[in-house]
């Protein structure tokens, strides 16, 4: 599959409306990862926007030449910007959502939300922002919905949030953040979408998430971590979603996963795992789809699937182990037991053989186990 889970939306809007979309959708594995999600490819977003001034359009309204349009929304106005020259200002009273996107922005005034604080969601995708005001948000205490894809920021105020208890979603996704700190995320009581991926991180501190506890979804994804602290994962109370995709990680310890019974949803593939250790999985109660993908494994120890699957619970969501040089010795027995029961669940099927030994090379690990 090698990925073929992986997700880049997050939660639909607050508000009913004309909205921005996640990063585009560019594979059929994406696309098949992205029904996990509420919301599809970014790809959409200048459809979107073109849709947007023809109902403007229709509407009578005339697209000023600053590349910006209002509309009216749910709650109050939509104000939409693709490819403006400057940050738009001042903004209607009433706006709830604000899309400032494709600009050659770099950065934003102090005062840019100021007279807007009704607002709920702020898209600022795909622009060339380097650094945010420390004050920026302070206008605006009821955003929920905070977009920071594709731009250059290499770090953030440590006060950034200090003002926004009611933030669900923040999405940092494709910047150049090569390491974080964890007094970036203070004040983020509500969140429940973190979105980290495809950036340059190489560490992560500890006490990153510990006061995150209302976090349900956490995308480390398309990163350089080799490591991660044993801590990580204290601080959320109900994660349902973990990706750490297409990162550098050899070894995943018991600890890291011990506290989160609710998680769902895990992604690991295509990292360099050579170690899964046994104890790793036992508290996954709810597991209903696991991505082991294309890292390094041989083997694994005996009783690491017993809580996953059946017989004790059907993962409704599936699984894939394969491109992996599995040994298909006697310390596979474990696995290809659970495997016969499983395969009804078992994504890439074809591509799930055996390295060796020379005599089972090339074979399919059901095969081996006896499955018909």
């Amino acid at each position: 599959m090698g990925g073929a889970f992986h997700t880049t939306g997050f939660p639909a809007p607050v508000q009913a409306g004309i909205m921005p979309l996640p990063q585009a959708i560019e594979t059929q594995d994406d696309q098949r990862r992205a029904t996990m999600s509420p919301w599809s490819g970014q790809q959409m977003q200048r459809t979107l926007f073109l849709l947007l001034l023809l109902v403007a359009l229709a509407q009578g309204v005339t697209p000023s030449p600053k590349a910006c349009v209002t509309l009216p929304s749910p709650g109050g106005s939509t104000v939409s910007c693709l490819s403006p020259a400057r940050f738009p200002a001042p903004l209607p009273a009433d706006t709830v959502h604000l899309v400032v996107e494709f600009s050659t922005l770099t950065q934003l005034p102090a005062s840019a939300l100021r007279g807007a604080a009704g607002l709920r969601e702020l898209h600022l995708a795909s622009n060339r922002l380097q650094e945010l005001p420390a004050k920026l948000l302070l206008p605006v205490p009821r955003l929920e919905v905070l977009d920071l894809t594709h731009n250059h920021l290499t770090q953030l105020p440590p006060s950034l949030f200090r003002a926004s208890a009611a933030l669900r979603v923040l999405v940092l996704k494709a910047n150049r953040l090569k390491a974080l700190q964890a007094s970036w995320l203070l004040g983020l009581k509500a969140l429940e979408h973190l979105d980290l991926s495809s950036n340059s991180l190489q560490t992560l501190p500890p006490g990153l998430l510990a006061n995150l506890v209302a976090l349900r979804t956490l995308d480390l994804g398309d990163n350089q971590l080799e490591t991660l602290p044993p801590d990580l994962l204290r601080g959320p109370l109900r994660l349902e979603r973990l990706h750490l995709e297409e990162n550098r990680l050899q070894v995943l310890g018991e600890t890291l996963l011990a506290k989160q019974p609710a998680l769902r949803y895990l992604f690991l593939s295509d990292n360099r795992l050579t170690t899964v250790a046994a104890g790793t999985f036992h508290n996954l109660k709810e597991l209903d789809l696991l991505d082991l993908s294309n890292n390094l494994l041989s083997s694994v120890p005996r009783g690491l699937w017993e809580s996953l699957g059946m017989p004790s619970r059907d993962m409704k969501d599936g699984f894939d182990i394969s491109g992996n040089p599995w040994v298909c010795d006697q310390n596979l027995d474990d696995l290809c037991r659970w495997l016969v029961a499983n395969k009804h669940r078992m994504f890439s099927q074809n591509d799930t053989r055996c390295a060796g030994p020379d005599a089972l090379r090339g074979r399919m690990l059901l095969e081996v186990s006896g499955s018909p």
